[in-house]
C-alpha cells in the first residue's frame, strides 16, 4: 500500500468521511501507532484528552492526524479501503440529491439504503484484498438515472481449509426471468455442504464447471451502465462474490420493524407477500431468495415508497387476558412467548423473595 497516495486521499476527503472512518476504526477495535482513538487523543490532544471522544466534535486535524497512526499493512489497507468506499458512497448520494425532483422510486430506495445507519458496518467491505472486483461509480447522471435491477442470493460452503467458497449463484431482472443461475465449483475439498441450509449435496456439486473468476466476469457485466443490485442482507452475498458494488438496495434496510431490528425475508414475505417463502427447517432455494428480494421491492416501489408497511412479530404469541394480571404484576411484556414468561416470572419471583430477606 502506498501511503503518499493514501495521505493525499485522506486529505481529499470530506469532514463527514474521516468522521465515519475513525467511527467505524473505534467500533471494530483498531488501533494504531499510538493505540486507540481514545488514547491517541489523551497524547495529541493533551488539554481535552479523551474526555470528548465522539470523532464528530474533534477537528479535522485530529481526525486526520489519527488515521496516518495506521502505518502497517493491514491499518493502511483499512484506512484506504473505507475511505475509498464512503468517497463513492457519498458522491453518489450527493449527486442523487441535485436530483431529487426527479428522484425515481428505485432511486429513492437506493439512497435509503446508503442513508441506513447499519451501512458503514455492514458493507465496508474488504474489497483492499486480492481478488476482489470493484464496479466503477462514474458521476454521469445518464447512469445515476437507470432504474434497471437485479437481484441475486448466493449459496456457501465450508472448505477444509475453514474458508467458505461460493458453489451457487442466482440472478434474476424485475420480471423474475433468470439472468444468472450458476452452480460454481470451489476448487478445494468440501469440509461442510450445510446441505441443510444450502440445499447443496455433493452430487449436486459434481460436474459444476463455472469457476469463481467466471461468475464475477459475468456479475461485472449484468452490473454495467449504473444497474441496482438488490438482495436481503446483500452485503452478505457481495462479500461471498467478492463484489464491491455502490448502487444497491438492500430488503433488510427498507423495511422497518417495530422492535428495531432487520426483518427475515421469511418474514417480509409472510407479511408483504402473503405468502410463506420455507416452512421451518427446511433449506434455502437460491432462485426463490432472488426472486423473493426483487418481489419486496417491487411491492414498496407499487404501495409507496415512504408508506410505512406493519410487519408481523414473528414467534409472538398473545397471552390470555386471565394471565395478563400475572405478567403486568412482574413488569413483563404481554407479547412474550409463554416458555420465556415463565422462566421471566419465575426470576421476578426470585428477585422479589431475595430483597423480602434482606
Amino acid at each position: 500500500m502506498d501511503k503518499n497516495l493514501l495521505a493525499t486521499r485522506i486529505a481529499a476527503a470530506s469532514d463527514k468521511v474521516l468522521v465515519d472512518v475513525v467511527k467505524l476504526a473505534q467500533k471494530q477495535g483498531r488501533r494504531g501507532s499510538q493505540g486507540s482513538w481514545k488514547q491517541f487523543l489523551n497524547v495529541y490532544e493533551r488539554k481535552f484528552g479523551s474526555g470528548f471522544s465522539d470523532p464528530a466534535r474533534r477537528s479535522r486535524d485530529s481526525l486526520v492526524a489519527f488515521l496516518q497512526t495506521f502505518t502497517d499493512d493491514d491499518g493502511l489497507k483499512f484506512v484506504d479501503n473505507v475511505i475509498r468506499s464512503l468517497s463513492n458512497c457519498e458522491m453518489l448520494k450527493e449527486t442523487m440529491k441535485e436530483a431529487l425532483d426527479n428522484e425515481s422510486p428505485e432511486q429513492r430506495l437506493v439512497r435509503l439504503t446508503l442513508e441506513h445507519p447499519l451501512y458503514l458496518p455492514k458493507y465496508a467491505l474488504p474489497s483492499f484484498e486480492k481478488g476482489w472486483a470493484v464496479t466503477k461509480v462514474r458521476k454521469k447522471p445518464k447512469l445515476l438515472r437507470c432504474n434497471k435491477m437485479l437481484a441475486v442470493d448466493c449459496e456457501m460452503v465450508l472448505c477444509k481449509d475453514g474458508t467458505d467458497a461460493l458453489v451457487r449463484v442466482c440472478v434474476v431482472d424485475e420480471n423474475l426471468k433468470v439472468k444468472l443461475d450458476e452452480l460454481v465449483n470451489p476448487c478445494k475439498p468440501v469440509e461442510d455442504y450445510r446441505t441443510e441450509i444450502t440445499g447443496v449435496t455433493a452430487e449436486i456439486l459434481d460436474g459444476a464447471s463455472s469457476s469463481f473468476a467466471d461468475i464475477q466476469v459475468s456479475m461485472k457485466k449484468l452490473l454495467s451502465r449504473g444497474t441496482i443490485l438488490v438482495g436481503h442482507s446483500l452485503y452478505n452475498d457481495l462479500e461471498a462474490l467478492k463484489l464491491d458494488h455502490a448502487r444497491v438496495i438492500d430488503t433488510s434496510f427498507i423495511f422497518k420493524s417495530s422492535d428495531g431490528r432487520s426483518p427475515s425475508l421469511n418474514n417480509l414475505c409472510k407479511t408483504v407477500l402473503g405468502y410463506e417463502l420455507r416452512k421451518a427447517g427446511d433449506p434455502h432455494n437460491c432462485l426463490d431468495d432472488a426472486c423473493a428480494a426483487m418481489k419486496l421491492v417491487l411491492a414498496k416501489i407499487e404501495r409507496g415508497v415512504d408508506n410505512y408497511i406493519p410487519l408481523i412479530q414473528p414467534d409472538v404469541k398473545i397471552v390470555p387476558e386471565t394471565e395478563m394480571a400475572k405478567l403486568l404484576l412482574h413488569k413483563i411484556p404481554v407479547t412474550v412467548p409463554p416458555e420465556k414468561n415463565y422462566v421471566n416470572c419465575s426470576l421476578r419471583t426470585t428477585q422479589l423473595k431475595s430483597r423480602h430477606i434482606r
